[in-house]
């Protein structure tokens, strides 16, 4: 499958900072996800601000659940703290997916905006 969204990464003095653009599908968050963990295991990163500005219709709450729950298993103890940013969420399923990770031992928030999320990290 191509990839159809762009991730751009930028290195804070006590963060990674992830920004991905692009179509909104469950096969893009999967793999834009493993990027940026691959690319925070890689720089030793604990703390991680993602921005997600993925553009079309929202993905289902069942994915949503996949995606949480996977991911959260597969990073579990690597982290200290996730930050998410969803520009285009609707509704509350943002908050869904943090219950999902976090009752699986991910270290994750969601926030409505950038400043709020960066503050959190720090």
């Amino acid at each position: 499958m191509t990839k159809s969204y762009k991730l751009s990464i930028t290195h804070k003095p006590r963060y990674l900072h992830a920004t991905v653009t692009g179509l909104n599908s469950k096969e893009n968050v999967m793999h834009y996800l493993e990027d940026v963990f691959r690319e925070c295991e890689d720089r030793g990163c604990t703390r991680l601000l993602i921005e997600e500005r993925l553009e079309g219709p929202r993905i289902g709450t069942f994915d949503v659940f996949q995606i949480a729950a996977e991911g959260a298993d597969r990073v579990r103890g690597h982290f200290k703290a996730i930050a998410y940013v969803d520009v285009n969420a609707q509704g509350d399923l943002m908050r869904f997916a943090e219950t999902v990770a976090v009752n699986r031992g991910m270290p994750v928030k969601v926030f409505a905006s950038v400043s709020d999320a960066e503050k959190w990290l720090m």
